[in-house]
């Protein structure tokens, strides 16, 4: 007998919104699929540090954005700026039952964590026949 399972879907939610949420080149993402359909974005972020960075949930909206204070030096000028530290802001919607486990920040990578929580009374469960 074959059950099928209702919240298979939500990982190929989960890649179209990816695909389809944002088509900005900055800054630049990866994302990761887990076992278990969790994923991990990565964002690289040099120039930035942890506290320029915000990340905010709403809903099932997640919102990254970050700005700097450009730092001068007394009296001098670039002569090649590569490094971007603009202002940006990215926003995604998660698919039903995706949740933000974790953030950290180390190397100019911003690391996010997200699983898929399913409760149990909504999960798919097997029934016994007598």
């Amino acid at each position: 007998m074959v059950i099928n399972d209702p919240f298979a879907i939500l990982g190929r939610e989960f890649d179209k919104v990816f695909a389809t949420t944002n088509t900005a080149s900055y800054p630049p993402y990866n994302i990761i699929r887990l076992p278990h359909d969790d994923f991990i974005l990565e964002f690289a972020l040099a120039g930035f540090s942890k506290n320029d960075v915000q990340l905010e949930m709403d809903n099932r909206n997640l919102t990254i954005s970050a700005q700097v204070v450009p730092s001068h030096w007394e009296g001098s000028t670039y002569l090649h700026k590569g490094i971007a530290t603009r202002k940006f802001s990215r926003r995604f919607s998660l698919p039903e039952y995706y949740e933000v486990t974790s953030a950290g920040m180390s190397d100019g990578i911003l690391t996010i964590t997200i699983v898929k929580n399913i409760p149990e009374e909504k999960k798919p469960k097997a029934i016994e026949i007598n």
